[in-house]
């Protein structure tokens, strides 16, 4: 039966821009995938008054569960409690009070009650991490602690990731079990609220006194959350809440303690990520250079200088009885490799055996020593008898453990150019920037250079031009055009002024900047970016079980919802500008009524704007030749927007909103590729129709409010379809999430990241063609990985195994062996890293998008 195909669309149509107020309203279910979201969910324990019925119980549940960030809600009318399940990234304690109060009832907190949820999430670094053997046995280390839900261990970016019950174990826990193990774990995060942690070099600390000094010190501060301190290189780690402080006030802390006699500074980098793999990397290469040193003199007394009569002569001279000079040459250049070089692997099978759970390490140790002793074994029988004719094997564990080493060697060389993407993201974050003071009034008091991981919130910081961007926040002061292109892949300059929000990392052109730092440390883009591509990392696919997957239909969906309001203000501003007085008159009691419109008074006078069906709920009646303008625009692809004021209906405002460029292009595409396609908008339905016609979808769903459009997706995977959904990360997000995967286009930072699976920065569409041609050949490149491994370890090991022996007379030596199973594993690696070489589908290559031919 011939498989369907999956992708989901979105953004047919242009939209440059989008809004971070929408965002909230409608992310009314956020998946937990990474980031914030993923590590702070919280669970409360509320007191709800005048509730006599189920049906009281049943009209609060639902008004909780409006709420964007509610992952559940329970309300026991018996014992009048509601225990309610949210994100604090999208609502808060208060907002959930005001919507059990909106409903007619009366809530309040229960003092000390707050219920601990039940899943957190711990990220650990795991050094010493270098095969598949000790990823897994670390993760049968976690899956047998009580309390641990899931866990996955990542050998490429030697990290885990560890799903657990808090009420059960902690972290520091999981962290104790990995070090029992035999390897080496660091916190990365502790599932806890949106944390940053910093690292500081102390000069001045000598004594006890001085540790305990600075750690109240610091305590003392508000948001630090905790403090571990390390006398014995002078760094001191400190976890601390963004949003109520930051590193200068510890280091000034630090500082004005002991009347200046401390003195603090960002720890050196050396222990970065980037400098452990290098460590690593010469740790192995020096290990095998030593490793070689002994090894080649003895294959060469073994298999070459046998061969050479002089030499051949020499060797074999006997010292005592018919030990040989030979032999002990072997003897000792060999010890130093079984013994010294050798050791990392008694080390490790001591670990592994501990806890019973044998690896390579322990497979390693067994073939060598058998090799070895044995050896020792002949030459002191040798040594002992004058009739005793042995033969020792002292260059087969040398040679298996060289090769062992080399491939240990390529192996973190090659895992090494997997956290390229990672190092080249935190890369673009510039070292130094430019910290302003400011007066009352605004105006600059002086100016002073700060190291950029020095940023604290609310900080303002200038910008020259060149310079990059030292942090994300939004311009308080300025003029200027700023490239984006490291973050979005925009080729062109974004215009920048007063008010517009710029990312860190991006580059300065041409004119002077001072923003006003909003997201720092972890908060910021990109951080938030390398968080994504670390959690990509992390995932495993369920590549296992894709031989008893049924053919699936892959259904991707289209829509467009569009940021109206912008276009309405500028076609506006038009007619205000030649005015004396191009103020805009203050609204008040602003609502936003999603999937409708907005209404607010403005001088006195109710003002509704927004589609028919707003008119039509609030009882504003609409004439004959309006609804006849109103169906001959629709046809022309046109959202029409009706403005009422005090209950009458005054305009009508017809807004087009043009196809993305290529549009038409990537739905053929998707068609060849067996991939239908589904619109789905918050649009009329004449509208969506011609869109529809114009880019040949054929079915379209219309008027869709943004809960349907999950509704709609939940639909069809009940249908048994697997379900993609496309959108901007804005209104989509209900969709985006309940989708099998969700894809993120054209929002910039702006975008809902946890809501999609995948993001893709730009607004190009091709780029949709481009996501999914490119997970089909990295799942293609798992399934040629896990050929070849078969084939090659079905052949290679019975041969290695003495199995055809009988048969052939033909055994392979335990060193080619050894070099054969380097080999495996090494070619495996060096086979994904071909993807690097990846290149789009060559249909796009023709594909004209924003008039610049793709290549």
């Amino acid at each position: 039966m011939a498989t369907s195909k999956l992708l989901a669309l979105a953004c047919i149509r242009n939209e440059s821009s989008s809004y971070r107020d929408l965002l909230t309203s409608t992310l009314k279910y956020p998946k937990v995938v990474s980031g914030p979201v993923k590590s702070c969910s919280r669970a409360i324990l509320l007191s709800v008054k005048g509730m006599t019925c189920s049906a009281c119980a049943v009209s609060i549940e639902k008004a909780i569960k409006r709420l964007p960030g509610i992952h559940d809600a329970v309300v026991d009318v018996l014992n009048n409690r509601a225990q309610v399940l949210f994100y604090p990234f999208f609502v808060n304690e208060e907002t959930i009070l005001e919507a059990i109060e909106g409903v007619g009832f009366k809530a309040t907190l229960v003092p000390g009650e707050t219920i601990e949820k039940s899943t957190q999430v711990c990220r650990i670094r795991i050094k010493k991490l270098t095969c598949t053997s000790c990823s897994s046995t670390v993760e049968k280390t976690f899956q047998a602690i009580q309390g641990v839900q899931n866990a996955h261990v990542t050998l490429a970016t030697e990290e885990a990731e560890v799903h657990y019950d808090p009420r059960i174990l902690s972290c520091n826990q999981l962290l104790k079990a990995i070090e029992d193990t035999g390897f080496e774990a660091i916190p990365i995060s502790t599932g806890e609220d949106i944390v940053s942690k910093i690292h500081l070099h102390l000069d001045g600390l000598y004594t006890d006194h001085s540790v305990t000094m600075i750690e109240s010190s610091l305590q003392a501060l508000p948001g630090v959350l905790d403090i571990d301190l390390d006398p014995s290189i002078h760094k001191i780690s400190i976890s601390y809440k963004p949003a109520m402080t930051g590193p200068r006030n510890f280091i000034k802390m630090i500082e004005s303690t002991a009347s200046g006699h401390f003195k603090a500074r960002i720890f050196p980098e050396g222990e970065g990520r980037e400098a452990q793999k290098q460590a690593e990397i010469k740790k192995y290469y020096r290990s095998f250079l030593w490793s070689l040193a002994f090894t080649i003199p003895v294959f060469l007394t073994s298999m070459v200088f046998m061969y050479i009569p002089g030499i051949k002569n020499v060797l074999d001279t006997k010292i005592v009885n018919m030990l040989t000079i030979g032999e002990i040459i072997r003897w000792v250049l060999s010890t130093p490799v079984q013994f010294i070089v050798g050791r990392r692997f008694y080390t490790g099978s001591y670990k592994a055996l501990r806890i019973g759970s044998p690896n390579m390490d322990v497979l390693i140790a067994l073939g060598t020593n058998a090799a070895y002793f044995y050896s020792v074994y002949s030459v002191l029988r040798a040594a002992l008898s004058p009739y005793f004719i042995g033969k020792d094997f002292f260059e087969t564990s040398s040679m298996l453990i060289s090769f062992i080493l080399l491939g240990k060697y390529l192996e973190v060389l090659a895992k090494g150019k997997t956290s390229e993407a990672i190092a080249k993201l935190l890369d673009l974050a510039p070292e130094a920037a430019t910290l302003l003071t400011m007066d009352e009034e605004g105006n600059v008091i002086s100016e002073e250079e700060i190291d950029s991981r020095l940023i604290q919130r609310n900080d303002v910081i200038k910008i020259i031009p060149g310079a990059k961007v030292a942090s994300d926040g939004y311009v308080l002061w300025g003029k200027s055009y700023v490239n984006e292109s490291m973050i979005t892949g925009e080729a062109w300059p974004v215009a920048k002024r007063e008010g517009d929000t710029v990312t860190g990392g991006t580059l300065n052109e041409n004119g002077v900047l001072h923003i006003k730092a909003t997201r720092v440390g972890s908060e910021s883009a990109l951080a938030q970016i390398v968080r994504l591509v670390e959690s990509a990392q992390m995932a495993k696919a369920p590549v296992q079980k894709f031989a008893d997957r049924a053919s699936k239909y892959f259904v991707p969906l289209a829509h467009s919802e569009h940021p109206l309001a912008k276009a309405i203000i500028e076609y506006a501003n038009k007619f205000r500008e030649d005015e004396e007085n191009p103020m805009w008159p203050e609204a008040q009691d602003f609502v936003s009524i999603t999937g409708h419109g907005v209404k607010a008074i403005v001088r006195n006078k109710e003002i509704m704007i927004g589609n028919k069906s707003l008119m039509l709920d609030n009882n504003i009646d609409i004439p004959h030749d309006t609804e006849e303008m109103l169906t001959e625009t629709e046809g022309m692809a046109q959202t029409e927007i009706l403005v009422s004021v005090d209950g009458e209906l005054t305009g009508v405002l017809s807004i087009s909103d043009p196809l993305k460029p290529g549009a038409h292009e990537v739905i053929s595409i998707l068609k060849s590729m067996q991939i239908r396609s589904i619109l789905v908008t918050g649009d009329n339905w004449g509208t969506a129709k011609s869109i529809a016609s114009e880019v040949g979808i054929e079915t379209v769903i219309a008027e869709a409010k943004p809960e349907q459009k999950a509704e709609k997706v939940e639909e069809l995977q009940a249908s048994g379809y697997t379900v993609a959904m496309v959108g901007d990360g804005i209104n989509d997000s209900p969709a985006l999430v309940a989708a099998d995967v969700g894809m993120a286009i054209g929002a910039g930072t702006d975008i809902a990241i946890e809501a999609a699976d995948i993001v893709l920065m730009k607004s190009n569409l091709e780029d949709v063609i481009t996501a999914i041609d490119l997970s089909r050949k990295t799942f293609s490149r798992i399934r040629i990985n896990y050929i070849w491994a078969l084939g090659y370890n079905l052949l290679g090991i019975p041969i290695a195994a003495g199995a055809f022996f009988p048969t052939t007379r033909f055994r392979l030596p335990p060193w080619i062996a050894g070099a054969a199973m380097a080999t495996s594993s090494v070619s495996v690696v060096c086979s994904s890293l071909l993807l690097k070489n990846y290149k789009k589908p060559k249909r796009l290559n023709n594909l004209e998008i924003h008039e610049i031919l793709t290549e």
